[in-house]
């Protein structure tokens, strides 16, 4: 199948402080969140200047793209739009309508199968695209690559260089913990994302051969009513130290694909401080950014969406993601209403 153009979708951040508030409220809109716990969540913007690296990030993954799809094909635009901010995605859409495009394919910076990290992005989509009156696009999403090569391979490498950072004769006792965003039970039981993760993680585990590891939660939201998925990183940490079996730690957040704030306040500040306050010793891997493989996983993806024939590659016991979303995927989860 051909294509115009591919949409590069995201969750969007703020860069002055003046963006924090009308962000986080575009964020929250319809959420049973409170504002003590919004205003909370503001201060970690602050504590960056109210600057998300996230924007900067998708800046460089997408010349990144650019720069691939320009030297080897095939010879497509890419237009960006976020869910939560600037540039939004009904202003791309405009752009792309006014551009001639009529069906294009889109990428989404999550490697998971969930409703807000694939479905919502689809609807947010369609809801821009109802906004400005384009029922003329026609837009297909890249599949969920949690178990490529061109994934599992980066975050790989990171993990063994963040075990690398240990002195040699310590390295063998290091306890690695992957990281990924938690979601409430009510998501994750309607969704393939805990499976695909503890697969991306048995991967990873495997490539840098670790005996285990763990995977564990963090930058939970919402009310104190709703159970999200547990342990938190935080819980994970004490209990570690707890036990005595090791003070050296790895966290890997496999659940991201950038730094942006859940890594460098959640993980870089608050995880850090607790390992501080433990006798832990903490070495974070990175995301995969703009790893060149990670790059050429995403023009692969995009082929092989254009030529059935390509190969769909995927290691490990999933098999690769659909490309077609059933009608029922990942739905939106119930919410439960205002605490009382």
């Amino acid at each position: 199948m051909q294509y115009d153009a591919i949409l590069f979708t995201s969750f969007g951040g703020p860069e002055k402080p003046e963006d924090v508030i009308p962000f986080l409220e575009n964020v929250l809109r319809g959420k049973h969140v409170p504002r003590e716990r919004m205003l909370e969540v503001a201060e970690h913007y602050y504590a960056f200047n109210g600057h998300s690296p996230i924007n900067a990030q998708n800046r460089a993954l997408i010349a990144a793209i650019e720069a691939e799809l320009a030297a080897k094909g095939p010879h497509l635009p890419v237009y960006w739009g976020n869910r939560n901010w600037h540039p939004l995605l009904p202003d791309t859409l405009r752009r792309m309508r006014d551009d001639g495009v009529r069906r294009a394919l889109a990428f989404m910076t999550s490697a998971y199968s969930s409703y807000s990290g694939c479905r919502q992005y689809r609807e947010d989509i369609a809801r821009a695209q109802a906004e400005i009156g384009f029922d003329e696009l026609e837009v297909h999403k890249i599949r969920a690559f949690f178990n490529h090569p061109g994934f599992i391979g980066p975050m790989a490498r990171n993990v063994r260089t963040a075990i690398e950072a240990f002195p040699a004769e310590r390295r063998g006792g290091v306890e690695l913990l992957f990281t990924a965003h938690s979601v409430p039970l009510a998501m994750s039981t309607t969704s393939r994302y805990v499976e695909q993760l503890e697969e991306a993680c048995r991967l990873v585990r495997e490539a840098v051969g670790k005996p285990s590891a763990r995977l564990v939660w963090q930058s939970r939201s919402g009310p104190p009513t709703q159970p999200w998925l547990e342990p938190d990183i935080g819980d994970a940490l004490r209990e570690l130290a707890a036990a005595g079996r090791t003070r050296d730690v790895v966290i890997a957040p496999i659940g991201f694909i950038s730094d942006h704030m859940e890594v460098l306040y959640d993980l870089d500040t608050e995880a850090r401080e607790i390992c501080e306050t433990l006798g832990l010793e903490m070495q974070r891997a990175a995301t995969v950014g703009v790893d060149p493989e990670f790059v050429s996983m995403i023009r692969e993806l995009i082929v092989e969406r254009i030529d059935e024939s390509a190969e769909r590659r995927a290691l490990g016991a999933l098999p690769a993601s659909h490309d077609v979303c059933p009608p029922g995927c990942c739905p939106k989860p119930e919410r439960p209403g205002p605490a009382r």
